[in-house]
Formats: structure tokens, C-alpha cells, sequence
């Protein structure tokens, strides 16, 4: 009975694991994406100046 419960709570804790691992790559690719589209925007606005 013992090695069972050891094998599910690893089991759960690789899965936690990579659930956190995905939150934290969305929240960088986001990130990302919220800075590039603000650079873009800022050539954009900085063209028409001109």
C-alpha cells in the first residue's frame, strides 16, 4: 500500500510542476508581447512626427 501512495503523490507533484511551469511561461510570453506592441506602437507614433 505504501509504495502507491509514495508513486501518486509523485505522480501529482511532476504534475504541479508543470502547471506552474506553463502559468509562468504565459505570464513572460505576455509580458513579451505587451512590450513589443508597445515599441511598435511608439515607432509608429514617432514616424507620423516626422
Amino acid at each position: 500500500m505504501r509504495p502507491i501512495i509514495i508513486a501518486i503523490l509523485g505522480i501529482a507533484a511532476l504534475t504541479l510542476t508543470g502547471c506552474g511551469n506553463t502559468a509562468n511561461g504565459l505570464k513572460r510570453d505576455g509580458q513579451d508581447t505587451s512590450r513589443a506592441l508597445d515599441d511598435a506602437s511608439n515607432r509608429v507614433l514617432s514616424q507620423n512626427g516626422k
